[in-house]
């Protein structure tokens, strides 16, 4: 939890460097949005980060990657927008292609798992909010407010979580600064200015290709190589995200 809050708050000096006239400038919307938004991201992270401990990671990144099942649900409840079938193709496909992907081995459904579930849940919330706060315009200080928010949430817990205490070596250091800049203040700086000209749903369909985008990575650059079962649900999660796209595209263009 010490890596989050500190991981969050480099975020925020970074991001608040770039948007330090809108913090000026800010407004009460702005602020109830980067509490919110906040609460959610540095919840879901920290619910993630101690579900691991009790889980395996294969499991973990198919419970996390199950928000692309929520995300739906939650967009028709909250906004009451019915995702398009082509969304929801896309989803149930996607769901197969993960589940080859990360394998996740069977046995008891431990604490760890259920911390790891409510992640995604949580995660899912996150992407449906984004999309409230922002759908009409994008205050570029929400992205600040959220990242202080998150980093306080990680340094509140810490006591209670971390069982030792954290050594920056020069190889932490730049794990940490590529983290901050590029994971968060830039990636999450994207996703909160675009995500509006996209749906939840679509968003969630795209972020269940993380694992498969760390895998071809990993192959790059580690030379690890996936299995058949692996390269499988990969190619699967692929047909899914474009389902999705290209029926999509072909409702718009009947309309």
């Amino acid at each position: 939890m010490m890596l989050q809050g500190t991981r969050f708050a480099l975020a925020a000096l970074f991001v608040g460097m770039y948007t330090w006239r809108d913090i000026k400038a800010t407004s009460f919307r702005s602020l109830r949005a980067g509490l919110v938004l906040g609460l959610l991201l540095g919840g879901g992270f920290a619910l993630q980060t101690i579900g691991l401990v009790e889980t395996t990671a294969s499991k973990a990144g198919f419970l996390t990657g199950t928000m692309v099942v929520f995300t739906p649900l939650f967009q028709l409840v909250i906004e009451k927008r019915v995702p398009s079938y082509g969304n929801l193709l896309g989803v149930a496909i996607v769901a197969i292609g993960l589940y080859l992907f990360t394998s996740p081995q069977g046995g008891s459904f431990t604490t760890g798992d259920m911390l790891v579930l409510g992640c995604a849940v949580v995660f899912a919330l996150y992407i449906v909010y984004l999309d409230v706060f922002t759908k009409q315009r994008f205050d570029r200080e929400i992205v600040f407010y959220q990242f202080l928010v998150t980093s306080a949430l990680g340094f509140a817990a810490s006591p209670f979580i971390d069982d030792h205490v954290p050594v920056f070596t020069m190889n932490a250091m730049i794990g940490l600064l590529y983290l901050a800049f590029f994971a968060s203040a830039v990636a999450i700086f994207i996703q909160s200015r675009y995500q509006r000209e996209s749906t939840p749903t679509k968003a969630a369909i795209i972020f269940s290709l993380e694992p498969v985008f760390a895998a071809a990575i990993a192959w790059m650059f580690l030379a690890e190589v996936m299995n058949t079962i692996e390269l499988a649900g990969a190619s699967i999660m692929f047909v899914g995200l474009l389902v999705s796209e290209l029926l999509a595209a072909r409702t718009r263009g009947n309309g």
